[in-house]
């Protein structure tokens, strides 16, 4: 991968590791400043990252399914976008969403901005 900017909207970039440690279409967690992140590498070379941590029952966000933009939450199978974090079922809850880059070959996570 080429090295990118960061988003405009991004504050302090943490870096993460490596984007080798990751597989298109699934999830890993991190944590980053204090909270934990789950980062995605999507089938097309996209960085995603959300909450971890599932707003339903705490389920763990890293080890769901990704597809078509949203991520499945292993215990009960909501499905929230990467996107916006927001649940396709009303009165879950939403994922927070952080800005995620390759840069250099590593994973760069802003939790502000």
């Amino acid at each position: 991968m080429d090295s990118v900017s960061p988003p405009p909207q991004a504050g302090e970039a943490h870096d993460v590791g490596p984007v080798s440690d990751l597989t298109p279409g699934e999830g890993r967690a991190y944590a980053v400043d204090g909270a934990q992140i789950a980062v995605f590498l999507l089938d097309n070379g996209e960085l995603r990252a959300t909450s971890a941590v599932c707003p339903h029952k705490a389920g763990p966000i890293a080890d769901g399914q990704v597809d078509l933009g949203v991520v499945v939450c292993p215990l009960h199978q909501y499905a929230f976008s990467l996107a916006s974090g927001l649940c396709t079922s009303e009165g879950v809850g939403r994922l927070a969403v952080y800005s995620a880059w390759e840069q250099n070959g590593r994973i760069l996570v802003s939790l502000g901005g």
